[in-house]
């Protein structure tokens, strides 16, 4: 299926959910699984929960894959490989062979994974994900204005795409413990603004730790084509991010 990077908007933030790389490391660059509630996805058809979904981030240095399941189990990306422009990407349930208490809402969870060296972001890649029994195809369009070059590291900074005609994905950098968490979410135009709660007295681990927070808006509340900007409030992000 084909993810359309364009815009859309609702009025109350989805979700974050964050992912990527098992692992606690102390230090700028590390990747640790992160994750907080987000509400069930009511009226949901059952065909849809197979769906899968994709967009690129962090200026073409990696992806986040879109699935649907309970929103305090987040699949984690285990292996990512590539030939040429195809990606072949597995999710595995967190804690491996370790059963662990899921909720039993649906909801549309982001797994976030690097990009293998050699993919060119600026020309379309087709991710083939395998989840379980779920396997899907996914054709991320390319972004001609990606600076980034898959396999080397990033500047940290905030970055967003579009994942469907109704959802973005925002990737974030900072503590894995103390991941954003969506206060409001309004937009107009071809411009949105999200506010995040600022928790006192919160003690967050040392770490530096991509996290993904997914973001929905209503129908007919932004315009759905040309540049979109998303400023970010409170949190310790405020800033503006361009979604391509």
């Amino acid at each position: 299926m084909t993810t359309a990077l364009r815009p859309l908007v609702s009025a109350v933030g989805l979700i974050a959910a964050a992912l990527l790389v098992a692992g606690c490391t102390s230090g700028p660059g590390s990747e640790t699984p992160t994750s907080s509630p987000a509400p069930s996805a009511g009226g949901v058809d059952v065909d849809d929960q197979n769906d899968v979904e994709g967009t690129l981030l962090d200026d073409g240095r990696m992806f986040a894959v879109i699935t649907w399941g309970s929103s305090t189990c987040v699949p984690q990306v285990d292996q990512v490989s590539a030939e040429g422009q195809t990606v072949t990407v597995t999710l595995v349930d967190p804690d491996g062979e370790t059963p662990r208490p899921c909720t039993k809402d649906i909801a549309p969870r982001a797994s976030l994974g690097a990009l293998p060296e050699g993919v060119d972001p600026k020309n379309d890649i087709t991710l083939n994900v395998t989840y379980g029994d779920i396997t899907d195809d996914v054709d991320l369009d390319g972004d001609p204005a990606a600076t980034g070059t898959p396999g080397t590291p990033g500047e940290y900074l905030p970055s967003a795409g579009w994942f469907d005609d109704d959802g973005l994905v925002l990737l974030t950098w900072g503590s894995s413990s103390c991941v954003p968490v969506v206060d409001s979410l309004e937009g107009s135009g071809n411009a949105g603004t999200v506010t995040f709660a600022t928790a006192e007295d919160q003690v967050c681990t040392m770490d530096m730790a991509p996290r993904a927070t997914l973001l929905a808006f209503g129908d007919d509340m932004i315009e759905d084509d040309g540049p979109f900007t998303l400023t970010l409030v409170g949190g310790g992000l405020d800033g503006t991010v361009e979604v391509r």
